[in-house]
């Protein structure tokens, strides 16, 4: 009789080729040999010449009745012995189980950043579309090619006008719009490494904070103005937004370039539009300063802001409708927020007392890693133009390139197709 399988082994059933079998032969097992042992009176000579004849003819000299012709088909579970030397191993399934991303904990590179100002309000590292790095250093912006290597000093400019407080690249990754001190902005070709223009008139203190829209530059800085600016034009300030009462250091328009988020150093959030002077949603649930600011590239009005050294937060509103979504505390003072390009996932970079960079899964808010070595605050943080790696600036005068923080882009979807993905529904906060 077979033995019965052990559930745990789940093995196939196996289907005999019953053109291999000789039942023939079974019958005369069970009959005539059967006879032969049990009977004690001697065979007559006709009938040991029959069964002679019959043996020869079914080749009894075989010990198996039932055979498999063909080779047993294989399992449709994966299954292995733990060891071939022992029969009474147990056979263990292999899993067949998604495979873990892995998440490098150390920066790819670490560079030498002298000179850099420890500023919580300032911005002053930006990554082009070109996979350029722009870094400023005191009074002095140097570029830093991710791609071989290189470097440049774009500009060094005097103590009357310097130190540079902010810098960010257009969408061309070829102009650069820097922000100084002395309440100018200047716009320079990168490419031809000449200064095209200074925009001056609007400011009247350091501008801290900048980002484009096309063909507008918005500047922002410590008169709590945000101004912008047409550098098309000679007359270039077009509209001015108020309703900061201090330093304004967080400025991000959104992806659609439809409305525009600013924080301040009196810890409100406005959120504008651009066919508006009037500001749109005020939000004044952070208890610091709101440096951090990062809109979601997978959810229309989905915006996340961080709180500075008191509040610790981070939020996350839905700017068309106002309400607030979520709120996590994090522990540390956040100064910059960045989403993934291509999953649900928030990097968010931090002062003390860790000064260290958090990777959350979204909406969950679960921490994913934690990525430590620098030993001072980081001031400012960007992403590579595919989306995969990070570099961060602190005040310990390092900058850092983590490499496969974020991941790569999922096969078989455009990011068209991910931008159009919902995203579960999430409590509101009251």
């Amino acid at each position: 009789m077979l033995r019965k399988n052990k559930s745990s082994e789940n093995l196939d059933r196996f289907i005999p080729n019953r053109s291999a079998m000789d039942f023939d032969y079974a019958r005369y097992m069970l009959t005539g040999a059967a006879v032969k042992n049990e009977s004690a009176d001697p065979c007559s000579s006709k009938s040991s010449l029959y069964r002679k004849h019959l043996a020869e003819i079914l080749n009894i000299n075989r010990s198996r009745i039932l055979a498999f012709k063909n080779k047993a088909p294989p399992s449709s579970k994966h299954t292995s012995n733990s060891s071939s030397s022992s029969s009474s191993s147990p056979i263990r399934h292999r899993k067949l189980t998604k495979q873990k991303r892995r998440i490098h904990k150390f920066p790819e590179r670490i560079l030498d950043a002298p000179d850099t100002i420890d500023d919580f309000y300032l911005d002053l590292l930006d990554w082009s579309s070109g996979d350029v790095i722009a870094i400023a250093l005191k009074n002095d912006i140097y570029l830093w090619s991710a791609s071989d290597g290189s470097t440049v000093e774009l500009l060094s400019a005097s103590d009357e006008i310097g130190p540079v407080t902010s810098v960010r690249w257009a969408a061309d990754g070829r102009h650069l719009a820097v922000g100084f001190t002395n309440s100018h902005v200047q716009i320079w070709d990168t490419s031809a490494m000449r200064k095209l223009r200074t925009l001056q008139g609007g400011h009247h203190l350091r501008v801290s904070s900048l980002d484009w829209n096309k063909d507008i530059l918005t500047s922002a800085g410590m008169d709590g103005l945000i101004i912008n600016n047409d550098v098309r034009v000679q007359s270039h300030i077009v509209s001015t937004y108020r309703g900061h009462n201090d330093e304004v250091c967080g400025l991000r328009w959104c992806p659609s370039g439809g409305q525009l988020a600013s924080g301040g150093d009196d810890n409100l959030v406005h959120i504008w539009s651009l066919s508006s002077n009037q500001w749109i949603h005020r939000f004044e649930e952070h208890s610091a300063a709101v440096k951090a600011l990062s809109w979601s590239p997978f959810h229309s009005g989905l915006l996340a802001t961080g709180g500075g050294l008191g509040d610790e937060r981070i939020r996350f509103w839905n700017t068309n409708t106002g309400a607030c979504l979520n709120s996590v505390e994090t522990g540390s003072q956040v100064c910059s927020l960045l989403w993934s390009s291509h999953e649900r996932e928030l990097l968010s970079a931090h002062g003390f007392s860790s000064n260290q960079l958090t990777l959350w899964r979204y909406p969950s808010m679960v921490k994913m890693v934690e990525l430590e070595g620098h030993t001072s605050r980081v001031l400012s943080m960007v992403k590579s133009p595919d989306g995969y790696k990070v570099a961060s600036i602190a005040g310990d005068e390092t900058l850092r390139i983590w490499n496969g923080v974020f991941a790569t882009p999922p096969k078989g979807k455009s990011a068209e197709e991910r931008r159009r993905e919902p995203f579960p529904n999430i409590p509101r906060i009251r």
